[in-house]
């Protein structure tokens, strides 16, 4: 019998948000993840000359090593090889490794109990000498595989790359393909339909797929058979797994007083959906909670849950973990659950924004759950949907649509979005594809002239992106059960809270007034910003108009011309371009007018609070405020903001203050050991403070 799979498998959802669930995604940099087909393309991508052949006394870190190198020069030079002979010892393991040639040896002769022989089958093998053999050795406490023997004398005659692909050791049907092949399949589709439908999505010539026909009926029918097999069993640990996630929930909470979790039943009284946070991450979110990112794209294929995590960013730039949940579905029911528990979860605050995938579900729920919130589709998760949707159908047009298309995105006036729009549908012949369809129907959520000026704090980047997906990376690991799992997310989120930032030196680049006082009132994340528009700042040129607003250009572009609108009397500055109202940061734009104006410091009301130095992650709550000892620590907080702002106006500062500092707090710490311990009876002083603050 088929054992049961143990690893918590978490791959990419793949399904189109269109609806079509013939429809897929596959996204770029992600389809070889897990694949070991991957290191074949790879292999493929190298070319003879760079690949050196094999030689006795060439040096390996290890026997998987040594295989794999193998198995890329066999591919390029037209066999493949299998593991032969290993040899064991007491004191090194596996101490002796036989790779050879797929031909190598003879076919044994079989019988049948009665001692009638089988049904004779052509076999491949005719005794090929080709081979590597290795023995491991330990240097310097080192172990290392040498490579004793090689051979390169093949007794057949070897394949073309045409050929070479189809020898059953490099036939492989990636994990995305074996999804979609199940899918299929479930829908009553054939075989050779199936064939048929990848190729076309592929957009592959016909027998060009990494697999054959008959790979996909085999795995097919060895699949049914394991389902059948362990359907009940599978069903029975996913119960258990998901209890044991329950128990370790509610451990968590006794023994954390400020954990929270909540979860819902069926009508069977088997648990749902379950979501969980940490006390941290409220604190964190009850100042870093205005924008939120709420990341749905993972789901587990043990399991078949969907994992959502919602994210967020401090005034340092760093991922900020909220809270996260594991629903059933992917409906819009479940989805206004997810959202009422983490606005709880967060004493009711609702952020301003919301980041999430293109999901209509989704979409429809936070409109429900969220009626203040503008939910916004970060531009790079609806660009790396568009290869899968129009580069089959457009063909050799693809790459002209796809610079109409970048183009539409950034156009920054509603009017000539609709018109630009509408004229990109007309050309490329597109006025009933489901998929501009769709992307018509969510446009205020991720074109640029709907979503401008609606507040980010710079998450709606590739760069931050990028930071999720490593957050995400480091828990979909191949835990055993939902149990190790949840250990996994709270010690990763549990890092993230206690990461401390450094002190950092930034260089002046203008050596304006303004630039040296902003970097004493900005943190190095947000200063750095504002650093770059303002050294951009001195390419622009101004005209004032009557009014007293300017008409902002650069020395060398004609377009995209700006109006700042300056009204002196309440010193409020105001751009066409809405970055301030985007980002918290303001724009060269503006920061050009604040020049001319002959302004040393940019006014105070245009630093905002989450891109300061002085910005704490802990809000205290009034019982905090009032304790036993908050006077001295409020007292401290500002001597030690106060030292970090003038340290850091130059590098001499910020290393005196580094080493002074280190030796009177070393020296305070010893001295305050060694005072007398409290009385058993006596009163405690009681101040709980975030390791971040």
């Amino acid at each position: 019998m088929t054992s049961i799979p143990s690893k918590n498998l978490w791959i990419r959802r793949q399904q189109c948000p269109c609806g079509d669930w013939k429809c897929y995604i596959t996204y770029e940099g992600h389809a070889e993840e897990g694949s070991a087909a991957s290191e074949l393309v790879k292999a493929e991508k190298t070319s003879p000359a760079a690949m050196i052949t094999p030689y006795v006394g060439m040096v390996f870190k290890s026997d998987d090593d040594a295989f794999e190198y193998y198995g890329n020069f066999a591919r390029k030079n037209g066999f493949s090889i299998r593991k032969e002979r290993s040899r064991i010892s007491p004191q090194l393991g596996i101490y002796k490794r036989d790779f050879v040639c797929y031909r190598s040896g003879f076919a044994p002769v079989k019988k049948k109990p009665n001692g009638e022989h089988h049904r004779d089958r052509k076999s491949v093998r005719c005794g090929c000498d080709a081979k590597m053999y290795l023995s491991k050795e330990v240097v310097e406490g080192v172990s290392q595989w040498f490579v004793v023997q090689f051979s390169n004398v093949h007794n057949h005659e070897l394949l073309e790359d045409d050929q070479v692909r189809l020898l059953p050791a490099y036939r492989k049907i990636h994990e995305a393909d074996q999804e979609r092949i199940l899918l299929l399949s479930k829908a009553g589709f054939p075989i050779h339909r199936i064939v048929k439908m990848l190729e076309l999505e592929k957009g592959t010539q016909g027998g060009q797929l990494p697999f054959l026909e008959r790979d996909v009926r085999n795995f097919v029918q060895n699949r049914k058979k394991v389902v059948q097999e362990n359907e009940a069993l599978l069903s029975e640990k996913r119960e258990n797994d998901i209890l044991e996630l329950l128990e370790a929930c509610k451990a968590m909470k006794e023994a954390v007083d400020d954990f929270v979790y909540d979860f819902t039943v069926d009508e069977n009284d088997k648990v749902e959906n379950i979501a969980w946070s940490y006390g941290d991450s409220v604190n964190a979110n009850a100042m870093f909670g205005d924008v939120v990112y709420f990341d749905t794209t993972y789901r587990s294929i043990t399991y078949g849950l969907i994992f959502g995590a919602w994210f967020g960013i401090d005034s340092y730039g760093r991922t900020i973990f909220f809270g996260c949940v594991l629903l059933q579905d992917e409906t819009p029911q479940s989805f206004s659950w997810a959202l009422q528990t983490f606005v709880r979860f967060m004493r009711g605050r609702c952020p301003q924004t919301i980041l999430s995938d293109l999901d209509p579900g989704l979409r429809d729920s936070i409109r429900s759950e969220l009626p203040g919130t503008k939910q916004v589709i970060p531009l790079w998760n609806i660009l790396n949907k568009v290869p899968s949707w129009f580069s089959l159908p457009l063909g050799s047009r693809y790459a002209e649509f796809k610079s109409e298309f970048d183009a539409l995105c950034h156009i920054e006036n509603t009017e000539e979005f609709e018109l630009q729009w509408s004229q990109m549908i007309s050309v490329f012949g597109l006025d009933s594809d489901k998929h501009t369809d769709l992307l018509y129907s969510v446009r205020a959520s991720w074109a640029q002239s709907y979503v401008r000026g609606y507040f980010l704090a710079q998450m709606a980047t590739i760069a931050y992106s990028k930071s999720i997906d490593a957050f995400l990376k480091g828990i979909f690991t191949e835990h055993t059960c939902l149990r190790s799992f949840f250990e996994q997310v709270g010690i990763s989120a549990n890092f993230q809270h206690q990461l401390h930032h450094e002190t950092q030196y930034i260089h002046l680049k203008t050596c304006m007034p303004i630039e040296e006082h902003a970097r004493s009132i900005l943190t190095p994340f947000a200063f750095s910003a504002l650093q770059q528009e303002l050294f951009l700042a001195m390419q622009y040129a101004t005209s004032e108009m009557a009014n007293g607003s300017y008409i902002i250009r650069h020395f060398k572009r004609m377009d995209g011309e700006r109006l700042v609108i300056w009204l002196a009397e309440d010193e409020q500055i105001h751009c066409s371009c809405k970055e301030f109202e985007s980002s918290g940061i303001l724009c060269r734009h503006a920061l050009r007018v604040f020049v001319i104006k002959n302004y040393f410091q940019i006014p105070d009301k245009y630093y905002i609070n989450r891109w300061r130095r002085e910005c704490p992650l802990l809000v205290e709550d009034d019982h905090n405020n009032q304790s036993v000892g908050g006077e001295w620590f409020q007292e401290y907080q500002s001597l030690a903001e106060t030292l970090f702002s003038e340290s850091s106006i130059t590098k001499e500062r910020s290393d005196y203050a580094r080493k002074e500092l280190t030796k009177e707090l070393t020296r305070i710490l010893n001295e305050v050991r060694n005072l007398p311990e409290p009385e058993t009876d006596g009163v405690l002083m009681n101040i709980s403070v975030s390791p971040t603050s």
